[in-house]
């Protein structure tokens, strides 16, 4: 199979042998793909090996030989977002989520069109939680994983002043009573309301998707975690404390 111009945008790249470069990429008509750009480490071959950046938009030739296609020439679209900070690590996060779970060569036009659009507000600086919010919400309806997130699993309309907890196969099941731990893990219906309706919603309500969205993704992860999860948890532990 030949790819010609095919867009995409750029999930991983790392070294491989001497002087290439093992990159997997989100295409626009194929999904995950996996490239090997051989001969991008020589000095004349830095614009290549620009545009094969994590978050960069690229058109790219290659021809499909075996489970890893061979990049024959690539073209950076426009300038990938510059981020630092939080902004980068939600960057890297994206492009975690697209590489676990999405499969290769499987077409995922509506998560191409969500990468897009998250990848357009982290340039922007829009608020993080809720662009990952809305992000982990469109992967797992572009992988076919979604819930309606309007009525619980058994089809019951959401109660804005009640919690829910969010289980892969069933969807939103409602919390009845305050076992320890439960509030923690659970989010308000108001959440999932805004949540389906696009509206961001109070900043209590919005902390209270991270975890259920979590043990979520965790379970189609196959129960084991992200690297961004341990970076971020031990980025949290360093943090000084108020005051310091």
């Amino acid at each position: 199979m030949r790819y010609a111009a095919e867009p995409a945008f750029v999930l991983h790249a790392r070294p491989w042998r001497e002087t290439s470069l093992l990159v997997e990429v989100l295409s626009a008509g194929h999904g995950r793909v996996g490239l090997v750009a051989r001969g991008v480490q020589g000095p004349k071959r830095h614009v290549l090996r620009a545009a094969l950046q994590p978050l960069q938009s690229i058109r790219f030739d290659a021809v499909q030989r075996g489970e890893l296609a061979q990049l024959a020439s690539a073209e950076a679209v426009d300038a990938a977002p510059l981020l630092q900070g939080d902004a980068a690590m939600a960057g890297f996060y994206l492009n975690e989520l697209c590489l676990r779970l999405s499969p290769r060569l499987a077409p995922q036009p509506e998560l191409h069109l969500a990468y897009a659009r998250a990848r357009e507000r982290l340039r922007a600086g829009e608020p993080l939680a809720w662009l990952l919010r809305r992000f982990e919400r469109d992967l797992l309806e572009a992988l076919g994983l979604g819930f309606e997130w309007q009525c619980d699993g058994d089809g019951a309309g959401i109660d804005p002043a009640a919690r829910y907890r969010l289980e892969a196969e069933h969807g939103p099941r409602r919390v009845l009573g305050e076992r320890a731990g439960e509030r923690r893990e659970s989010a308000t219906g108001l959440a999932l309301l805004a949540l389906a309706a696009d509206q961001p919603p109070p900043a209590a309500d919005l902390a209270s998707l991270r975890l259920p969205m979590r043990a979520v993704l965790l379970h189609h992860l196959g129960g084991r975690g992200l690297a961004s999860w341990d970076m971020l948890g031990t980025l949290a532990r360093l943090a000084p404390a108020p005051g310091d």
